[in-house]
């Protein structure tokens, strides 16, 4: 009775956050259309940096569309991978990996674990090392090959940064906030690469350093001072 209860009690918390946020999602739609009107009055009639903002629409919805494009794919091969080595429930996992996906580095491993467990307990012997091996070159192709070419490098986070989100925004709304962390946290690092004053921000957030930059004036005659 008490892992029962515990059970509706979560799943009764999973659907509240995920209402509250659809809630939200609602409220800021109805507002979009508004959205331009006030950036060009914030702005003022010159509306110089309107384009900065359209900027960073654009590069949010491409990232959003590529990343689900790529999930899916993975969860479908997944699911595919899961029914040829004879797993139960292959449309589950398919789903778990795509879910998970948006997740990166982690989310390939919380994804596998399920899918070896499981073929642990029906099969055992050297089926669950074919099944890792199965989820590592699904990984391989989409996540560190196929996906880096799509979104390029810029588009990448760190590795500590991925795991600060997801206890961030897990706290703040729960599982809803898990398996949105990733997403939200890209959305904030793109406004910050578009924004001159916090871009060093978005550096702290990259996955790699970004090139070395060429010496600007100022260094060329502090050298010749020297």
């Amino acid at each position: 009775m008490d892992l029962a209860g515990g059970t509706i009690q979560r799943i009764a918390t999973l659907l509240s956050n995920a209402f509250l946020v659809m809630l939200i999602l609602v409220f800021v739609l109805a507002e979009a259309s508004v959205f331009p009107e006030k950036f060009r009055a914030v702005l003022g009639k010159g509306g110089r940096d309107l384009g900065r903002f359209n900027k960073i629409t654009g590069e949010v919805l491409e990232y959003l569309v590529i990343k689900t494009l790529v999930s899916l794919a993975t969860g479908i091969t997944i699911g595919l991978w899961a029914w040829i080595m004879g797993l139960d429930f292959p449309i589950l996992l398919g789903l778990i990996g795509f879910v998970l996906n948006y997740v990166p580095t982690i989310g390939s491993i919380l994804a596998a674990i399920p899918a070896v467990l499981l073929a642990m307990i029906q099969f055992g012997g050297f089926t669950p090392v074919l099944v890792a091996a199965g989820y590592g070159g699904i990984n391989l192709v989409f996540g560190n090959l196929l996906e880096p070419q799509l979104l390029g490098r810029r588009l990448g986070l760190s590795t500590l940064v991925v795991i600060l989100s997801l206890l961030f925004w897990a706290w703040v709304w729960g599982p809803v906030g898990a398996l949105l962390a990733v997403p939200l946290t890209m959305v904030v690092k793109i406004m910050l690469e578009n924004t001159q004053d916090l871009r060093w921000v978005a550096i702290l957030l990259d996955k790699d350093a970004p090139p070395a930059l060429e010496a600007g004036p100022a260094d060329v005659d502090m050298d010749e001072g020297i």
